[in-house]
């Protein structure tokens, strides 16, 4: 499968990844350019899809993943993943996550988009 590289290395990648993934989550929408969108967008629906399994093996490959950062109600990133997010989703195939185009950066005209999951409150 291809994917784009973001012009970093495998280690900043997977940070970046790590970091609004976990964005996503606790906010349910991110503002973010329209490449790293594309590229997160199929990480966070695997983590979603393995949130509504539920298991502890599950809960343990996304706490692998996902950083330890509190929410505004006082619980983590991967609590309200299974907690909320997951029972949320149980009926829904796939298909989590939408994209909203902004238009372009002011700096550097980099197209800027919203990432943000189906059915948020």
């Amino acid at each position: 499968m291809a994917y784009q590289k973001l012009g970093r290395d495998s280690s900043a990648r997977k940070a970046l990844f790590r970091d609004l993934v976990t964005d996503l989550f606790i906010h349910e929408r991110i503002q973010t350019t329209e490449a790293k969108a594309k590229e997160v967008r199929s990480v966070a629906e695997k983590l979603i899809t393995l949130a509504k399994r539920g298991d502890l093996h599950a809960r343990r490959q996304v706490a692998a993943f996902v950083r330890r950062e509190e929410a505004q109600n006082g619980q983590d990133a991967i609590q309200k993943l299974f907690s909320e997010l997951a029972p949320r989703y149980s009926a829904r195939p796939g298909g989590y996550t939408r994209i909203l185009k902004l238009g372009p950066r002011r700096g550097d005209a980099a197209p800027m988009v919203y990432l943000e999951l189906v059915d948020r409150a």
